[in-house]
């Protein structure tokens, strides 16, 4: 009988175990032998807490999806202002955590796995939208509407295209991408009385 208060730590050991089986083999090649191995448990284990494979790989990449959530949401609190909310959610984005070479290569896998698996698609969504509603939200106490759509819209497509440049470089550079994110805000803001 497993002991008591034990399934969290085991849920979470199984989770780190998946990414880094999904950042080393990639989303078809990660298998539950390879991720009870890493883990150091049987197979049965993960049928136990997860119910299988799919189920594990979903909730890897839910953790993965909270991890950014976690860092954007840290950074918003401390954000004064609709210009630093928009510094706050691209620091977020492109946050040292999300640039851990296992990190890096999970969110690869569940990115390009998203569009056959239904489950892993529905969270990509939702975190597309987030990112642009926030996006939406800052730039619309800085003008208006239809400008801060598109606004919102072109920052969210420059951070998904800076952090997949990023991501499939050697040794990717988190700071240049959000650099460059920052630069394009400037020129959004620029020649505007916009704070």
């Amino acid at each position: 009988m497993p002991k008591l208060g034990m399934e969290p730590i085991r849920r979470r050991q199984l989770i780190a175990a998946t990414i880094s089986s999904v950042g080393r083999y990639g989303y078809g090649e990660t298998t539950v032998l390879r991720i009870s191995k890493a883990a150091g448990v049987s197979p049965g284990i993960i049928h136990h807490y997860f119910g299988g494979k799919d189920e594990l790989l979903e909730a890897a990449m839910r953790s993965l999806l909270e991890q950014l959530r976690q860092e954007v949401i840290g950074r918003l609190s401390k954000a004064d202002g609709p210009r630093a909310r928009l510094s706050a959610i691209v620091d977020g984005n492109f946050a040292s955590s999300q640039f851990e070479p296992q990190a890096v290569a999970a969110w690869l896998a569940f990115w390009a796995e998203a569009r056959h698996a239904p489950k892993l698609g529905r969270l990509q969504q939702i975190n597309r939208r987030r990112l642009h509603s926030n996006l939406r939200q800052a730039f619309g106490l800085l003008g208006e509407a239809e400008w801060a759509d598109r606004a919102a819209e072109g920052l969210a497509a420059l951070i998904d295209g800076l952090w997949l440049h990023a991501a499939l470089a050697r040794a990717p550079d988190g700071a240049e991408a959000c650099a460059i994110a920052h630069r394009f805000i400037d020129c959004e803001l620029e020649g505007t009385d916009r704070p």
